[in-house]
């Protein structure tokens, strides 16, 4: 594969979930338990201990949106799944208290309109681990044992298409914006399609009620919605383009789209983690991407998290710091029971056939640099510096 012509490609989809998309919601609140559980260990053991919570399933309730209001009929339930550490060496952990105050507090800081006291129900059924991998988890102090047998993958750059898939999310879903348009809710799905230099560019954006007044009312602000992200899509892009936004809508009807708290997860739209972004932030069928869920599985030993993470940080370093390399993407496998620093196969593709020695011992030095500082990158998961979706 020559990963320099991304771009050159005839045909392209990319897709993005927003924070608001239920998908991402679950994501978001399994990464949030993870970094509660990461930080309440080290505080009471000296040391993160085994866990993983990427099982979060979220069930949507029941609302009644309407101009300038609605209701929320049924709660939207949460269940918090997955495995933890609650004892180790005679000191206990709270695990089901810590998950759940963590899940509420990232609702409450991503969802603006959500009362997270009464619009959610949350659980927690977070067990304990096999174990067999506990054990395996705490053989080595020095150097963690990978868990799993499995593969990350990523790349750098990213094409135009997928550059502006990012731009659309980020923009509408910026405090800036949501102070100027304060009728758009964090649910939102962009879906880019390009053929050869046409781009088709389709939004789904659940309206907030409470700001809409009427269904005239909606409309223009989806127009005004609509010419924003023209803008915005004109300013970055050179060829043909067109926008579609809520294009489900049959205002002839009185049916647009509409919801109490900004997020479709009020209305029955259910979410589950690991069936939103890639590590990359996008969801990518022609460029390669892992179907690992990323978010919510431990920082130390669980490879399904760390190689994905570490794949798309490789590849970015490789360009940023190699002026010769224009693009590169990285795979990296485990095996189970394996150091995690010391993978079974990390394979770089940099997109030509030929490059001098010199450059290519700078991609393996790059490489074999970051392997080995595997908790700093973590350390900056942890942090919020790298986005898991």
């Amino acid at each position: 594969m020559n990963t320099k012509n991304r771009d050159e490609k005839k045909v392209e989809m990319v897709e993005r979930k927003g924070i608001g998309h239920p998908d991402s919601i679950a994501d978001g609140i399994s990464e949030a338990v993870s970094r509660a559980l990461s930080k309440e260990y080290r505080k009471k053991l000296g040391f993160i201990a085994h866990h993983n919570t990427d099982e979060v399933q979220i069930i949507g309730g029941k609302s009644s949106p309407e101009f300038g209001g609605g209701n929320i009929e049924k709660k939207i339930y949460i269940l918090l799944g997955g495995r933890a550490t609650k004892e180790y060496s005679g000191k206990e952990i709270d695990v089901d208290t810590i998950a759940v105050s963590a899940a509420k507090r990232y609702l409450d800081h991503t969802i603006k309109n959500l009362d997270v006291d009464n619009h959610i129900e949350i659980e927690s059924k977070i067990g304990e681990g096999s174990p067999d991998l506990t054990e395996m988890y705490s053989r080595n102090d020095k150097i963690p044992l990978a868990n799993d047998t499995s593969f990350g993958v990523g790349y750098y750059p990213y094409t135009e298409t997928e550059n502006l898939v990012k731009e659309i999310e980020d923009y509408l879903n910026s405090d800036t914006t949501k102070k100027d348009m304060p009728w758009i809710g964090e649910d939102i799905k962009v879906m880019a399609y390009r053929n050869k230099d046409e781009l088709n560019i389709t939004v789904a954006a659940a309206f907030v009620s409470s700001e809409v007044e009427s269904l005239e009312d909606y409309i223009d602000k989806k127009n005004i919605t609509v010419s924003r992200i023209k803008k915005l899509v004109g300013d970055l892009y050179n060829g043909d383009f067109d926008v579609g936004l809520n294009t489900a809508d049959h205002p002839e009807n009185g049916s647009v789209y509409i919801t109490v708290t900004g997020t479709s997860a009020e209305m029955g739209d259910d979410g589950s983690t690991g069936r939103g972004n890639r590590t990359n932030g996008l969801i990518t069928p022609f460029n390669p991407m892992s179907l690992e869920a990323t978010s919510g599985k431990n920082p130390v030993a669980h490879v399904g998290k760390i190689y994905n993470i570490l794949s798309v940080f490789i590849a970015r370093k490789i360009v940023e710091n190699i002026e010769e390399v224009e693009s590169a993407t990285v795979k990296i496998l485990s095996q189970i029971g394996r150091p995690v620093d010391d993978p079974q196969l990390l394979n770089v593709e940099i997109g030509e056939d030929e490059y001098s020695e010199d450059i290519l011992e700078n991609v393996e030095a790059i490489c074999y640099k970051w392997i080995n500082r595997i908790p700093e990158v973590m350390d900056k998961v942890l942090e919020g510096e790298l986005k898991t979706f």
